[in-house]
């Protein structure tokens, strides 16, 4: 058996550990669904869909922060149900916050190939968690257990997604949101931090950038870095396209990690709502702790743990 370095034998135990919570975690909390579900009806049904998602990956690694928000979004509103799937006047899917999300197309063409060997079997609220996860792996990210067995909603109403956080929300409706879901700070705090691939468009921010109130000397947000804010408004000019969008993550917006914190500890957090995280003691501390101050948690560990929540 070869030598592991110190570095590997600490990512495989890690990883040992991980899958060993999260499998209790199943147990415990599955509310209905579980491990393994497909494996007498439908066997091929994850290793199509993981396929799926990285043919599509490959072509627009793009689709792995869509996947990720997709499956938030689905199950932030009715659940993990695929309502946000549904096509039609006035649905979930034709929101701002939906319509332009990358993905849809990965996700059609899995739930067709599986509909080709095991029809009427796999539905596609399991299809979507099974490639968020798939998704956020290809991103270097952590590899959950995803529980199956969601049934499809029939019900998708563009009015509910109201519900969802947005980026200017206060840190106490940020907080409410998450805990009438039975998220606690800590879940809060993590979830967010999926932001790490994320992008956002300048229209979503760049009210930070100029005319800010007690701004600092370039016009911008004082609670932003001086220098950040002069990079971003060379990336998103006043009065121009609002449209284009910014990573969220800057210098790592491909690799899934903690260095969203990083960048939120050092002022480079763009969103209103993600700076927030900083401005309340309780998530401040979460925030501190991905950092490994004020005793350290691995984000993804804790990431996988809570999406696992979520999506039940």
């Amino acid at each position: 058996m070869p030598d592991l370095t110190k570095a590997a034998f600490f990512k495989r135990s890690s990883m040992f550990v991980f899958l060993l919570l999260a499998k209790a975690f199943a147990l415990v909390h599955g509310q209905g669904t579980r491990v393994g579900f497909y494996s007498a009806s439908c066997p091929q049904a994850e290793f199509i869909v993981q396929l799926t998602v990285a043919a599509h990956f490959q072509s627009d690694p793009a689709i792995a922060r869509g996947l990720l928000r997709m499956h938030f979004h689905d199950c932030f509103v009715r659940g993990c149900d695929a309502s946000i799937l549904i096509n039609g006047t006035s649905t979930e899917k034709t929101t701002t916050p939906n319509s332009l999300l990358k993905g849809y197309d990965a996700i059609d063409d899995a739930k067709s190939q599986i509909e080709d060997v095991c029809p009427g079997v796999v539905s596609c609220a399991d299809i979507l968690a099974l490639a968020a996860r798939d998704a956020v792996v290809l991103t270097n990210g952590p590899r959950w257990l995803v529980l199956t067995e969601r049934r499809d909603g029939r019900v998708s109403l563009a009015s509910d997604t109201n519900n969802l956080p947005g980026f200017t929300e206060s840190i106490a409706s940020q907080k409410k949101k998450f805990a009438d879901k039975g998220f606690n700070d800590q879940d809060l705090v993590t979830l967010v931090g999926g932001h790490t691939i994320g992008t956002a468009a300048c229209q979503s921010f760049r009210y930070r950038l100029y005319n800010c109130s007690n701004t600092s000397a370039n016009g911008g947000d004082p609670c932003m870095d001086a220098a950040f804010v002069s990079q971003l408004q060379k990336m998103c000019p006043a009065n121009r396209d609002g449209s284009k969008r910014i990573a969220l993550d800057t210098g790592s917006s491909d690799r899934f990690g903690g260095s969203f914190f990083t960048n939120l500890r050092n002022g480079r957090g763009i969103l209103e709502s993600d700076w927030k995280l900083r401005t309340d003691a309780s998530t401040r501390a979460y925030v501190q702790r991905f950092l490994g101050l004020r005793g350290e948690l691995n984000f993804n560990m804790e990431f996988g743990r809570s999406i696992v929540k979520m999506s039940n």
